[in-house]
């Protein structure tokens, strides 16, 4: 990066000595390898762009549902393909983000194989910690025991490294450093699991995990099954980047660039949580799922299974009138009833398509403190706790349910 014009800097009475240091180690100090980027791909043409040149990549949920359609009518023909006879029931995954909370999805996960009932997902969607969760739960109960050491077996510094916020609000683009956890991801993500997803696909199974492009302002829903059939040298590596990027809190944690080409200039898209966008997602409300049904076959039972790896009740507390606590409280409220929104759209999405609905959540029994962010005893607990909610035949409930207010507790009071 230069510093200025090479005359200035060549003379030492043209710029101070402290001057001349402070201009000297502005790019260590400022990382400018992560703020700057490539400029994005002209928003008129962005949405056509295949990644890595895979055409089905990727979806834009909220556009025409035409693509969408074509991938869930190839889905029940390679389904159809390797059945001799009626399909059997079809069930769909759909796991919310969380952060730490994630902790409750995967131990709900295992506890369904406990049970002996846990069904062949046909579709699995992501966001955030669901995310994290959905390439296990997608690939069955062999990943059980990862999916256990993912979200009982970390602390903090396994997931990301604070900075120093004075200088993180000034020089960086995240209060935090995540190379952790994208350590984390590529010992999980491997190119067996890769291999595992490109096979499942082929069957007619669909992974499909949700990022935000901030350069669009746009929800994208990423094809992971077909990134991995694809065969190309850098889809494991797109596939982390994706999952990471899908974890990414917007101010927290740094954005994600993923690469693209435009009549053969580079350039870069902006990717973060895709919980700014939506908290959990199914299908677009345009895409009508009855209308994929064989007209000549017999009805077929379908469900959707939707964990919200949260609560549903809210907290009752004074808040002060500090800038802070206004501010993050209006969010966390935003944040809160945007979740419970998806999973209502879901639900009348479900009537209208004649499938079965059945949601989990963190119920207001469950206790224990948070003691900082990804407090390992807390995931511990909460993991344990969702394992006995599934084995205790107390996880689901048919319809989302009135939430009410709850006393604010310790680990979920609102900093002051």
């Amino acid at each position: 990066m230069p510093l200025g014009r090479p005359e200035l800097l060549s003379s030492p009475r043209a710029v101070p000595r402290r001057r001349l240091l402070a201009l000297t180690l502005l790019p260590a100090v400022t990382g400018c390898a992560t703020i700057l980027r490539l400029d994005a791909p002209p928003p008129g043409v962005a949405i056509d762009l295949p990644v890595l040149g895979i055409p089905n990549a990727r979806f834009w949920p909220d556009g025409p549902p035409e693509a969408l359609r074509r991938e869930a009518a190839l889905m029940l023909a390679r389904q159809r393909a390797r059945s001799a006879g009626p399909l059997p029931p079809a069930n769909f995954l759909a796991l919310s983000g969380g952060g730490d909370n994630g902790a409750y999805g995967a131990g709900l996960i295992t506890g369904w194989t406990a049970t002996g009932t846990r069904p062949e997902f046909d579709i699995v969607t992501g966001i955030s910690a669901g995310a994290l969760i959905a390439p296990f739960a997608f690939l069955g109960p062999e990943y059980d025991p990862a999916l256990r050491t993912v979200f009982t077996e970390v602390a903090r510094p396994d997931i990301l490294l604070l900075r120093h916020i004075p200088l993180a609000l000034l020089f960086n683009v995240a209060l935090a450093d995540t190379s952790p956890l994208y350590r984390l991801i590529a010992q999980q993500a491997d190119e067996r699991m890769l291999a595992a997803i490109a096979r499942e696909y082929a069957r007619g199974r669909l992974l499909l995990i949700g990022t935000t492009n901030l350069d669009l302002q746009r929800p994208v829903v990423w094809n992971i099954g077909a990134i991995a059939a694809s065969g190309h040298p850098q889809a494991l590596g797109l596939f982390r980047r994706i999952l990471l990027a899908s974890a990414s809190i917007p101010g927290a944690f740094p954005p994600v660039l993923i690469d693209v080409q435009y009549h053969g200039h580079p350039y870069q898209e902006m990717h973060v949580d895709g919980g700014a966008a939506t908290q959990v997602f199914l299908y677009p409300p345009a895409l009508y799922a009855r209308n994929l049904a064989d007209p000549h076959a017999e009805p077929r039972q379908r469900t959707v299974w939707v964990v919200r790896n949260g609560r549903l009740d809210v907290e009752g507390m004074s808040v002060n009138r500090g800038l802070f606590t206004i501010a993050s409280r209006s969010i966390a409220t935003l944040l809160h009833f945007s979740g419970v929104g998806d999973i209502s759209r879901i639900f009348l999405i479900a009537q209208r398509d004649g499938l079965a609905f059945r949601l989990s959540y963190i119920g207001s029994n469950f206790t224990a403190e948070r003691r900082e962010p990804f407090d390992q005893a807390y995931m511990r607990a909460l993991f344990e706790y969702g394992a006995h909610k599934m084995l205790s035949g107390e996880a689901w409930v048919e319809a989302p349910p009135a939430t009410g207010t709850l006393r604010a507790t310790a680990d979920r009071a609102v900093i002051r």
